[in-house]
C-alpha cells in the first residue's frame, strides 16, 4: 500500500543566495526554477514511492521523504530529497528498470513493436519528419542526429528507416553498446556536459531528459556547441500543468525527475539557453504521458 501524507498548502521564500539541496553528498548541487524566482509553494509530500515508480538503489530506504515545490511565478515544479543518486545513470537507472542485456533487448523488442497509433516514438518521428519535410536544408549528405540520452533507442530505430544518419549519446555503456549491437548505430558513451566533439548536427533531440538533469538550461546551452549553421533542436519535456489535473501518483512526478515543466518555464528556459523557439505545443502521448515539445534554434547574434 502506498502512504502519502499531504502537507498543508503554504508559500515560503528562499532568499537569493539560499541553495535548495538535490544531494547531501553534493552539496554544490542545486535546484533552481528558470525564473529564478526563488518563492515556492510547497504543495505535497511523499513518505514512499508512488505506485508505479522505479525503486532504485538510493529510493529503497525506509526515510524515504520528497517534496514537490512549484513556483509561484512561472508555474515550474521541483522535486526536492537527500536521497543520494550520484551514479543514477552510469549504473542504477539501466539496473533497476531492465535488469540487464536481456532486459533492454526484450524491452527494445516490445516497444519497437507497437502500432504507430499506440507508440510515442512513432508519433514523435512522424512529429520530426513533418517538421523537418518544411525546411531547405543545404546538405548532400544524409541528414543527420544525434539523440542525447537515448536509452533504448527506439527513437532512433525509427528514424533510421527514413534513412537519417544516426548517433546516440548516452552515459550507461550497456545502453551503447545495445544501439550498436542490435539498432546498428554510431554510439557514443559520455556524459553530454562532459563530451568534446567537433562533429556537427542538422538535429539534436532531447527527447525527456532535460527533466532528468540538475541545470537544463546549461545541458540545452551546450547543444549550440553541436548544431549546423541551420540546426535544430528538438525537446520533449513532461508537462506538470496538465498532469497535476489527475494528482501526483502520475510518472511526470516521479522520483527520476528533478524538474516537471509548465508551459512558461519550458519557454523561459529556451530563451535563457540563448534559444528562440519555432514551434511549441502540448499533447497527452499514447502513452497517456502529458508532454510539452518545442523546436527551437540558436538565435541570431
Amino acid at each position: 500500500m502506498v502512504i502519502k501524507t499531504k502537507v498543508p498548502s503554504h508559500e515560503f521564500e528562499v532568499e537569493n543566495k539560499r541553495k535548495i539541496l538535490r544531494n547531501i553528498d553534493e552539496p554544490e548541487l542545486y535546484l533552481k526554477c528558470p525564473c529564478n524566482n526563488n518563492s515556492y509553494v510547497d504543495l505535497f509530500q511523499y513518505t514512499s514511492p508512488p505506485y508505479g515508480e522505479t525503486l532504485f538503489k538510493f529510493s529503497k530506504s525506509d526515510n524515504y521523504k520528497r517534496n514537490i515545490l512549484k513556483c509561484r511565478i512561472c508555474g515550474h515544479f521541483l522535486s526536492i530529497h537527500n536521497m543520494f543518486q550520484k551514479t543514477l545513470y552510469e549504473d542504477d537507472y539501466v539496473a533497476s528498470k531492465y535488469k540487464n542485456d536481456n532486459g533492454i533487448y526484450d524491452t527494445f523488442q516490445k516497444i519497437i513493436s507497437l502500432a504507430p497509433e499506440i507508440s510515442d516514438n512513432k508519433q514523435r518521428v512522424k512529429r520530426i519528419l513533418n517538421f523537418f519535410s518544411t525546411l531547405k536544408l543545404k546538405t548532400s549528405k544524409k541528414t543527420e542526429v544525434l539523440d542525447v540520452g537515448s536509452g533504448l533507442c527506439v527513437f532512433l530505430y525509427e528514424m533510421k528507416k527514413y534513412n537519417w544518419q544516426c548517433t546516440a549519446l548516452d552515459p550507461d555503456i550497456r545502453n551503447v553498446k545495445h544501439a550498436q549491437n542490435n539498432v546498428g548505430i554510431k554510439a557514443l558513451c559520455d556524459d553530454f556536459m562532459n563530451i568534446d566533439m567537433t562533429h556537427k548536427f542538422d538535429l539534436i533531440t532531447f527527447n525527456k531528459v532535460l527533466e532528468h538533469v540538475i541545470e537544463p538550461i546549461e545541458m540545452l546551452k551546450k547543444s549550440k556547441c553541436f548544431l549546423k549553421p541551420q540546426g535544430i533542436v528538438y525537446i520533449e519535456l513532461p508537462d506538470g500543468e496538465k498532469a497535476i489535473f489527475e494528482g501526483f501518483d502520475r510518472q511526470e512526478f516521479f522520483i527520476d525527475h528533478h524538474h516537471i515543466f509548465s508551459a512558461t518555464s519550458f519557454s523561459i528556459m529556451i530563451d535563457k539557453a540563448g534559444f528562440e523557439i519555432i514551434n511549441i505545443g502540448r499533447l497527452r502521448e499514447p502513452s497517456s504521458k502529458y508532454t510539452l515539445f518545442c523546436f527551437t534554434k540558436p538565435k541570431k547574434e
